[in-house]
């Protein structure tokens, strides 16, 4: 099983986050970035096994109290669930045109991803060692600490 990595657009500052910094993007509490940008969250389908695991082991939470969350900020009108996506390619669509975007795929996507760029940077794709990894302004790959 691949890992999932969480992605930004090219214009987001951060190169990476804490667990907790990215459980508050994905639960609506922190809304813009460091420089003030507004956070846009693209998720896949609640039902989609990728975003299953994304809840369970990058943020820590079940997907069911994930939803919850979100209902309750919609229907209280505090504020807005995040934009679902039907696939993984339409998930990178997304944030790759939406400045401030973050969403989150799997590794074996991004190394396809990579794969189909030829102007993509060879040895950038190195996910151990911190370093930003990105699909030449398309994407950046975020390093998420404990």
């Amino acid at each position: 099983m691949s890992a999932i990595e969480v992605i930004t657009h090219p214009q987001v500052v951060e190169r990476s986050l804490t667990k907790s910094q990215l459980r508050r993007i994905y639960t609506m509490r922190q809304l813009r970035w460091s420089d003030n940008h507004a956070i846009t969250v693209f998720v896949l389908p609640s039902q989609d096994a990728l975003h299953q695991r994304f809840a369970k082991e990058r943020l820590q939470i079940f997907p069911y109290q994930l939803n919850r969350i979100w209902h309750k900020l919609t229907y209280s009108g505090l504020g807005v669930a995040p934009a679902v996506v039907k696939s993984e390619q339409e998930l990178i669509q997304a944030v790759s045109n939406t400045p401030g975007a973050i969403g989150y795929i799997s590794e074996a996507t991004l190394i396809k991803l990579s794969q189909s760029y030829n102007n993509f940077s060879q040895g950038a794709l190195n996910m151990d060692d911190g370093q930003k990894v990105s699909v030449k302004g398309v994407i950046n790959v975020v390093k998420i600490k404990d």
